[in-house]
């Protein structure tokens, strides 16, 4: 998101203070009943739910918080849907004074590949939905218009986002060589959040080769999370944040089906977080906030299934995202750059259509709520991810982002009875 201007210190305490979650009642209307869905199986417990050992970072579920009721992929990654692929490059050096145009750099890009074929001649479709527009993420008018997605996904800082679409656009032209000539122009996808806070984001440290390497580096395999990629600068509640990931299958009697998410987030203030509905931020409030960080940052998120959904429905799905992010704790401030996308594998859109008629397949729309619950949960999971992978970053005048403390998160965790412990032997 871009910079906005900074709140005097009295107003940024009361921020941070008067920031409960919102909590909606709405009296349904009267519909016909759906039909039954299937029983979503509980999730397995985390393992390990132990201590993590001193400096080591760890995902949620390894430290005994398990988000929602859905079991999670074989990776719990946006990768365990077929085809999503996902790769970075990290920008990480100097130290000291800021020297604007020279560093300290703290900055990357993230790339996320839609499928591991030809996806430009194969489309598939997607949507997008804004909950809170001061951020970019170029190419979501031609996603909304057409419905299909057709290109990278590439999360990076906000003045970067010229020079990684000048990367995406040269990835497919290498890839693509009519396009242009016998075949249509691109439009990229590239979103944007601010790391100015740690970055020297002036000095434009992020070149459209670096797409053209995580693009390269992209794999199915488990995700790099934390401070890596376009996350490497980012900071979410006041801790150390950046990319974090999460998945959920779904039982066969809903379809089987896998939902993942990917997200870069940099938003929320430190009393606002909350996990799994516990007041996390209200609870460790000790730590050093970083300077100049208010809150006003952005998240960009990526949902990936491999259902056969329409574009119509992936909006249900995008939109649904926001559920997710305000469990987390945050009000969507109006700083925020928060920019969701949603795409399903499940069925092709081919460039060139053989046939007047196009059919396509698509789940029942009174079948969608398992759907809708593992995009939420994954979104969620893959948020509170991103905190806990992240490690303690030092940026430009020693500003420090502090990683949220482990130990202390779960002792919090437990206080509140929402801590999977790990089952005792039998005697």
């Amino acid at each position: 998101m871009p910079r906005r201007p900074s709140l005097s210190a009295g107003a940024a305490l009361a921020a941070a203070l008067l920031a409960p979650p919102c909590l909606l009642s709405c009296a349904a209307p009267r519909t016909l009943a759906p039909p039954p869905l299937p029983a979503a199986r509980p999730a397995p417990p985390a393992s390990p739910a132990a201590a993590p050992a001193s400096g080591a970072r760890r995902r949620a579920r390894e430290l005994g918080i398990a988000i929602g009721r859905l079991p999670p992929g074989k990776l719990n990654a946006i990768t365990d849907v077929p085809g999503v692929r996902v790769g970075h490059v990290t920008h990480h050096r100097g130290a000291g004074r800021l020297v604007p145009g020279e560093g300290p750099v703290r900055t990357g890009v993230t790339v996320i590949l839609p499928t591991s074929d030809d996806f430009w001649h194969s489309k598939v479709p997607a949507a997008s939905f804004t909950l809170n527009g001061n951020g970019e993420m170029t190419g979501l008018h031609y996603v909304n218009e057409f419905g299909v997605l057709e290109t990278p996904i590439v999360f990076t800082n906000t003045l970067a986002v010229g020079r990684a679409l000048d990367g995406a656009t040269r990835y497919m032209l290498r890839r693509f060589p009519a396009i242009g000539v016998d075949e249509p122009t691109v439009a990229p996808i590239v979103g944007e959040c601010d790391d100015s806070t740690l970055n020297d984001i002036r000095g434009l440290h992020v070149s459209a080769e670096d797409v053209l390497t995580a693009a390269a580096r992209a794999a199915d395999g488990p995700v790099q999370e934390g401070a890596v990629g376009g996350g490497t600068g980012m900071i979410c509640y006041d801790f150390k944040c950046g990319i974090g990931t999460a998945s959920r299958a779904l039982p066969e009697g809903a379809g089987g089906f896998i939902v993942g998410a990917i997200v870069q987030a940099n938003f929320g203030a430190r009393g606002e977080l909350r996990v799994d509905g516990v007041p996390v931020g209200e609870e460790i409030r000790d730590l050093l906030p970083v300077p100049d960080y208010h809150g006003e940052g952005s998240l960009l998120v990526v949902v990936a299934t491999d259902a056969p959904l329409s574009a119509r429905q992936l909006g249900r799905v995008a939109r649904r995202i926001s559920l997710a992010v305000g469990r987390t704790g945050t009000v969507s401030r109006d700083g925020s750059g928060d920019l969701f996308l949603a795409f399903a594998t499940g069925n092709r859109i081919p460039a060139e259509a053989r046939e007047l008629i196009r059919t396509l397949r698509e789940v029942d729309d009174g079948r969608l709520n398992p759907l809708f619950q593992a995009a939420e949960e994954a979104v969620e999971e893959a948020i509170l991810n991103a905190m806990t992978t992240a490690t303690t970053t030092f940026g430009y005048d020693d500003h420090v982002a502090h990683a949220i403390p482990l130990d202390r998160l779960r002792e919090v965790m437990r206080r509140y009875g929402r801590l999977r412990e790990p089952a005792r032997a039998a005697r």
